[in-house]
């Protein structure tokens, strides 16, 4: 029995072959392709505490000066470490587009406080992490003064992070002082009060028992009257003129 030879079937395997040619060809052109330019692009926030520039300097830095280089001699994750690395970076996704543009994709960190002493000062970010001031940006956060160490640092961060998440609180409060017994005193933008935190047990508490005092106060103007607003008993707010 003769066998019916199929062109149909060649013309198939030959197509394939050929997309698989091109592909192949078309990669490794890709891979030889020398970058265009750099472009770093920021997420988040709009405040620049990290500019451009400085952005640009740690990659070109990093691929030995050279702008000029292929692309399948980069190396990606190593750029986006050093990037990580930075005290104003939180993370960052770097890549190359189809057209030969390094991308880089930063999200900065967010301070949530700002940490002032006679030897340092510096901002505490969302996570609880040290990060540096900035030259280029200031912060509106509350200024904070005292000790912050092992044992209160983790809750100190949470407090920054509900006060930095409430938009009256992140208007109300200005400052925050750690005093020698732990407790906290804290400070109002627009009134000459004191506030008389306690502890940091309960603080989610006795901001809301604050924050419906005001809402009170306020409408009879009973705050411009006060010297001490007292918080550290969760049931009650006391009032001292």
């Amino acid at each position: 029995m003769r066998k019916i030879f199929n062109w149909a079937n060649v013309r198939l395997i030959l197509m394939f072959a050929l997309v698989l040619f091109l592909f192949s060809f078309t990669s490794k052109r890709n891979e030889k392709r020398k970058l265009a330019k750099i472009n770093v692009v920021f997420v988040g926030e709009n405040n620049l505490f990290i500019k451009e520039e400085a952005v640009n300097k740690l990659l070109i830095e990093n691929m030995n000066n050279r702008l000029a280089i292929e692309k399948d001699k980069l190396d990606l994750n190593k750029l986006e470490k050093i990037l990580d690395s930075n005290a104003m970076i939180d993370e960052s996704d770097v890549f190359v587009s189809i057209d030969g543009v390094l991308k880089a994709v930063v999200k900065q960190k967010t301070p949530v406080a700002r940490v002032v002493s006679e030897f340092e000062s510096f901002y505490v970010d969302y996570k609880g992490g040290k990060m540096p001031l900035s030259d280029n940006f200031t912060a509106r956060v509350p200024l904070v003064s005292g000790d912050i160490n092992s044992k209160n640092e983790e809750k100190l961060a949470r407090l920054f992070r509900v006060i930095y998440e409430d938009d009256f609180l992140k208007k109300n409060i200005i400052a925050i002082q750690i005093m020698p017994n732990a407790s906290l005193k804290m400070f109002n933008r627009n009134y000459n009060y004191q506030i008389d935190f306690g502890s940091m047990r309960n603080f989610e508490t006795k901001f809301k028992n604050y924050k419906a005092f005001f809402q009170k106060a306020v409408l009879d103007s009973t705050l411009y009257k006060y010297k001490k607003i007292d918080l550290r008993f969760t049931k009650q707010v006391v009032c001292t003129k």
